[in-house]
């Protein structure tokens, strides 16, 4: 392209481009139509349509009418993941009649340009059309340079590298290699994958060209693709810069987490310039590295990490190194990861709001770290506490630990307690785990469900049938995320707006399953006799929904935990010694 047209192109071009899809053009022009109202730079999926040459004139049409919107022809094939199923000089010829139809730029994949002559490549070159030459690794991220070197042949404008993340690190390589090339501004490299979030929102500021985002959840045309809409609002990836400070959410799995959106709310709120991700890790010593190599200032540490971590840690306060468990870590500026324990004080708290724990008798479910918080914090306030966990060894030895019990499942229903705790992944979404306890063992004045998400959990929902007062996960996420904004910033957190922003996700959540549920029995009663069993299920996601609203009241608990978490201390005398750490700004 002449340099004059080169420019043009790039003041036209976006951070973030959105890709389109659809079955029929009018359905992708429908959509493309409600996309170029946020964000004008927005790719067409043309492989997606069953005959994108007849597609082109409308989509002429679109472009015409909408000046502002620069445009991406995409064909990619079913060899290299994507849906057209026609042969390379088929593609060719798409993307050749795309540069008329008021397209701005081709996407032609690196196996398609290597198959086809100099002469091919060229008729495409001769539109004047800006050219991406696009290569997608599902399997892995290995030799960014060989891909790069083969890419340069064909001279593109673009160089679009898209292996998949198997590693945090994965990220760190591709940005990496997108900050030392020489003209890193043509480059657009994305990892896919649950792993690859953090190049979707830091990939820009290493000097990605631009990134990929579906139109809208549910629409993603790649694996692990984030919504425009939560990358602008949620992430703020147009404010993401060498300042931005990075934290995030540790977990295994972590897609349900609703962690992001309410810190990245609290960290709007309070205008701090900070980004918090989503980290899928299958081992800590990936995520050790990836916290200096990025560097990671701090993270929320959830299943199944919260012991492993200790061992990585510099120091930890008394609570964590008490109960063995850590749910927060700190990267001070000495470089070193302190960690701390704000579950107790999400756990303790909206009890305490219901009742005295002296004396109380309480069955705790679980033994893992959110269990041992649960326990060891119940102990310190005078609680009798048993332990029931499926491996019954890990409940003799807590319940040895702490000055508990731990008890048969056959023993539960025939005792009475005053409060039961879940502390597992039971009921979590996106989890199938049969249940623990049935309705003849809830013989209790409260269930208190650890699990926020859903809103509605099994237990929840036994409980409420059976009219036992319940406390939601919700008032246990928001005050154990507001310790660890405090530990973090030094700052008051805004939990009014942290428990809006997460009740208002819940609610949504909710909604779209009991939509689904209820759009369900019809597809299923052609094949089965008895379609009525299904139906039920949806109602009872609305009044689980306002419960947590009226419940939560996040001041009166704040108080004390904030005081035994948030002052970190700056120089440690020794590994997992208890320390007091000093309030970071």
């Amino acid at each position: 392209m002449p340099a004059i047209t080169q420019q043009l192109l790039r003041s036209r071009i976006g951070k973030i481009c959105v890709a389109i899809t659809g079955s029929t053009p009018a359905e992708m022009l429908e959509k493309a139509a409600l996309a170029v109202k946020e964000n004008p730079f927005i790719e067409f999926r043309l492989d997606y349509l069953e005959n994108p040459l007849a597609a082109l004139s409308k989509i002429k049409h679109f472009f015409e009418e909408n000046t502002a919107a620069t445009g991406i022809a995409t064909c990619r094939r079913k060899a290299n993941g994507g849906k057209f199923a026609g042969s390379i000089p088929a593609e060719l010829e798409i993307l050749i009649k795309a540069a008329t139809s008021g397209f701005h730029l081709v996407d032609l994949e690196l196996e398609s340009a290597e198959s086809l002559k100099k002469a091919d490549i060229q008729k495409l070159r001769d539109t004047g059309i800006a050219i991406i030459i696009s290569h997608h690794d599902f399997n892995a991220t290995k030799d960014l340079d060989g891909i790069y070197k083969r890419m340069a042949v064909y001279q593109p404008d673009f160089y679009k590298i898209v292996p998949t993340a198997k590693s945090l690190s994965d990220n760190v390589t591709l940005m990496r290699f997108i900050e030392r090339m020489e003209d890193h501004s043509k480059i657009v490299g994305i990892c896919m994958g649950d792993m690859g979030i953090i190049s979707r929102v830091l990939g820009l500021r290493a000097g990605s060209a631009f990134t990929f985002a579906a139109a809208t959840a549910g629409e993603e045309t790649g694996p692990g693709q984030i919504a425009a809409r939560t990358l602008i609002e949620t992430y703020r990836i147009d404010q993401v810069d060498a300042a931005t400070k990075v934290y995030g959410v540790v977990g295994n799995p972590i897609r349900s987490s609703l962690s992001p959106v309410m810190m990245n709310t609290a960290f709007r709120r309070e205008t701090v310039n900070a980004v918090y991700l989503a980290l899928q890790a299958t081992k800590v010593s990936d995520l050790i590295k990836l916290v200096h190599e990025i560097p990671i200032q701090g993270l929320s540490v959830t299943m199944p990490f919260k012991q492993e971590i200790m061992e990585h840690l510099e120091r930890t306060d008394p609570l964590s190194a008490k109960i063995g468990a850590c749910n927060t870590v700190l990267r001070a500026q000495d470089g070193n990861l302190y960690g701390f324990n704000t579950d107790v004080a999400g756990i303790i708290g909206p009890l305490e709001k219901r009742m005295s724990l002296r004396d109380a008798k309480v069955l705790v479910l679980g033994a893992g770290g959110a269990g041992r918080a649960a326990v060891f914090g119940l102990r310190d306030k005078g609680a009798d506490v048993f332990i029931y966990n499926r491996t019954p060894e890990t409940a003799h030895k807590l319940a040895r630990q702490s000055g508990s019990h731990s008890i048969k499942k056959d023993a539960i229903a025939k005792t009475n307690f005053d409060v039961i705790i879940n502390s597992t992944p039971v009921g979590m979404a996106g989890q199938k785990h049969a249940p623990i306890l049935e309705a003849k063992d809830l013989n209790t004045r409260l269930v208190f469900d650890l699990v926020y998400n859903p809103l509605d959990t099994p237990l929840i929902r036994m409980a409420r049938q059976m009219n036992i007062p319940i406390i939601t996960g919700v008032e246990m996420f928001v005050q154990q995320g507001a310790r660890q904004f405090e530990i973090w910033t030094g700052k008051p957190a805004p939990e009014e707006e942290m428990l809006r922003v997460v009740i208002h996700s819940l609610r949504q959540a909710a909604e779209a399953a009991a939509q689904e549920q209820h759009e369900a029995p019809p597809a299923k009663a052609a094949t089965k006799s008895t379609p009525a069993k299904p139906a039920p299920k949806a109602p009872p996601a609305k009044p689980a929904a306002k419960a947590p609203a009226a419940k939560p009241a996040p001041k009166p608990a704040a108080k004390t935990p904030a005081k035994t978490v948030a002052k970190p201390a700056a120089k440690p005398a020794a590994k997992k010694s208890a320390a007091k750490p000093k309030k970071k700004s």
